[in-house]
């Protein structure tokens, strides 16, 4: 078997596992045997059977319904973390790479300067000042503080291509910034992009379940991945393993599918020619 062949066994079977929990969370309504968060003391804590699958938790809720409901919020916040990334990141860095140089070192500045700071901690300030979130404004936030790096990266290939025939005469002819950015350097940085784009599916996902873990994520009404994982040590100090590890397995599944695709892209991108 060549190794080409493996790489698109190994594409599909990602593709197959990572489509499966986005089919699994779109029809969660109809796959969920339970109301994930209806409470029913007399069920507290009862072992994985044929009535509960996975089991319950300290509450009484079904474990399985809970997982396939909190894929929902995650997934959510992973995909709008990185819309806001992309965009902010692209822009800005499209924007420093066609600028002169001085106003280049400046925007370059700015970002290294915030970039120093850990993302983890003004994420935890924020929220922390903020109050309680919804996943909107959490995946707002991860993408809020997280586009430095695709700016850099933006930057980069935008200043090898700045003096293009094709841009130069779209900028004598009047183009303006949003025309040449859309029509021109784009289409020239997205297969340089699009692994870090994908990458940041999974670290927001990542950076979600980390806060809530910590108890600055979700509130206990909106269920996910990670707020399931904010029980982890009451579960420890039950023998209640299948709280935590259920849901603890389908968010690495997630973020390793994910992972595996970014890489197989960044493998397999080719940097074509301008679209003039």
């Amino acid at each position: 078997m060549t190794r080409r062949r493996k790489q698109n066994i190994k594409l599909a079977l990602v593709c197959a596992i990572l489509g499966a929990i986005v089919l699994m969370t779109i029809f969660a309504p109809w796959l969920a045997p339970y109301d994930p968060l209806e409470v029913n003391m007399e069920l507290r804590l009862l072992d994985p059977c044929r009535a509960h699958p996975l089991g319950t938790d300290a509450l009484g809720r079904d474990v399985l319904s809970r997982v396939i409901y909190g894929g929902r919020a995650s997934l959510l916040i992973g995909l709008l973390s990185a819309a806001v990334i992309t965009v902010l990141g692209v822009a800005y860095g499209c924007l420093s790479g066609i600028a002169p140089a001085r106003t280049d070192a400046l925007l370059m500045r700015l970002v290294e300067l915030v970039q120093s700071i850990p993302v983890l901690l003004v994420l935890l300030l924020a929220v922390s000042l903020l109050g309680p979130q919804n996943a909107l404004s959490i995946a707002l936030l991860i993408g809020v503080t997280g586009w430095f790096a695709l700016a850099r990266i933006v930057r980069g290939e935008v200043r090898q291509i700045r003096h293009s025939e094709y841009i130069l005469a779209s900028r004598c002819m009047g183009g303006s910034f949003g025309w040449i950015m859309r029509r021109h350097l784009v289409p020239n940085v997205v297969s340089a992009i699009l692994f870090v784009v994908i990458s940041a599916v999974s670290t927001s996902i990542a950076m979600e379940s980390t806060l809530s873990f910590l108890g600055l994520g979700l509130p206990v009404d909106e269920l996910s991945w990670g707020s399931m994982l904010a029980l982890a040590d009451k579960a420890l100090l039950l023998n209640t393993w299948w709280v935590i590890l259920i849901p603890g397995l389908f968010l690495v599944t997630a973020l390793l599918c994910i992972t595996s695709l970014g890489h197989h892209f960044r493998r397999n991108s080719v940097r074509g020619p301008s679209n003039l």
